[in-house]
């Protein structure tokens, strides 16, 4: 497996992040800042938050904190771009139809002359049938969220005897992260706390399907000042899936489960608090570091950031727990989407590490996760409507 992809800039925040390759046995997190865009949930922030409907909501909402280390494994809406390479077509001649054609990393390739495509060996066969036909391809690709459309010949590799369109691309990606919770009454989950971009193109994945499986913490690099550790994890039981994915924005990954998984420090729900609810001072982060095992540790809360409408950088914490500190450093790779609690409530997940400071990260508000689970529309009645 390819090593993972670090981007180590200083006074940058690192998130949990996605190996894009094949995966077999220990699967390693690596970073990623974020590059996000979301205002989904504006509506349920604004227009909703009428005076007292808020409050109302909340109270009734009540979720099972996870903190279990999860697998996950992802297919893209497509094949994503992610490089040009040069095809040498003549001993003079080297050329990236691609690249020359205007295709870009991080572009979405949709279809190939109107062949959908979901998996990377599908382009093989096109490529090669309009190679030996002197064919022009018609490749819809998505960009910013527009759809457009390129044409070009392949070029025939006079080395490895095969027509390529000069660029490198993949349609998957496989890590290991952190589940934050799980809603019984709806089976749905939220995970991670933070988007998953491709390692190469920091493009968000836009996912076509996807699963979570039980996933074991093998080991631990421990956080230093200006490294981040990270936590070793092999996956488990690959047949016995916990869940689908759903959905991936920039806060987490969402999708069906159909029970609480094993390991958790909770049986039933508890309430959640929306983040005009939290405040400075002692909480506790759920996580695991080492086997399967959920612990609870101590951290404080130091700053709060008032969000009329979702946003990432919720709240800054800062690790307490000397027993946590001790084993990992502080805020590791791999811990993203660790749930915090404070008085009683679910409040958040720890979402990124402070590169100079591994004691000390960020995390978002459950409710902006909430809401993109679909748990908090489904909570909310409008008091206009009339029931017949």
């Amino acid at each position: 497996m390819k090593p993972n992809l670090r981007k180590l800039m200083p006074g940058l925040l690192l998130a949990f992040f996605l190996s894009l390759s094949g995966v077999t046995g220990t699967v390693r997190s690596s970073a990623s800042p974020l590059n996000m865009n979301h205002n989904a949930a504006k509506e349920v922030a604004g227009e909703v938050n009428q005076k007292g409907l808020r409050g109302d909501i909340d109270r009734k909402i009540k979720v099972i904190p996870g903190g279990q280390t999860i697998g996950v494994k992802v297919k893209s809406a497509g094949v994503l771009i992610v490089g040009h390479h040069l095809v040498e077509v003549s001993q003079q001649t080297k050329t990236s139809p691609g690249e020359v054609c205007g295709l870009q990393p991080g572009d979405l390739m949709i279809s190939i002359d109107g062949v959908k495509l979901d998996e990377v060996s599908r382009v093989a066969k096109i490529v090669e049938h309009a190679g030996k036909t002197d064919a022009f391809l018609s490749i819809t690709y998505k960009r910013g969220g527009k759809e457009r459309v390129a044409k070009l010949k392949p070029a025939y590799d006079r080395n490895d005897k095969v027509w390529r369109l000069g660029l490198y691309i993949r349609d998957s990606a496989a890590g290991v992260g952190t589940l934050t919770f799980y809603d019984p009454n709806q089976n749905v989950y939220g995970a991670l706390g933070h988007v998953i971009t491709d390692m190469n193109t920091g493009t968000p994945i836009v996912v076509g399907s996807g699963h979570i499986i039980q996933s074991s913490v093998t080991s631990i690099s421990k956080s230093q000042d200006g490294d981040p550790g990270e936590k070793r994890a092999t996956f488990l039981k690959e047949s016995q899936v916990l869940g689908n994915v759903e959905s991936n924005t920039q806060f987490g990954i969402f999708g069906k489960m159909t029970r609480n998984p094993d390991h958790s420090l909770y049986q039933e729900p508890i309430p959640v608090a929306m983040g005009s609810e939290v405040k400075e001072g002692p909480a506790q982060i759920l996580t695991v570091v080492d086997g399967q095992q959920v612990e609870r540790f101590n951290v404080e809360i130091i700053h709060v950031a008032r969000q009329p409408e979702p946003a990432t950088k919720g709240m800054v914490l800062r690790i307490t727990d000397t027993r946590l500190i001790d084993k990992t450093g502080g805020i590791v790779q791999g811990m993203s989407g660790s749930p915090i609690v404070q008085n009683g409530k679910l409040i958040g997940a720890v979402t990124h590490v402070f590169v100079n400071d591994p004691k000390s990260g960020y995390g978002c508000f459950i409710e902006w996760m909430l809401n993109d689970s679909g748990v908090l529309q489904q909570n909310i009645i409008s008091p206009h409507l009339k029931a017949v």
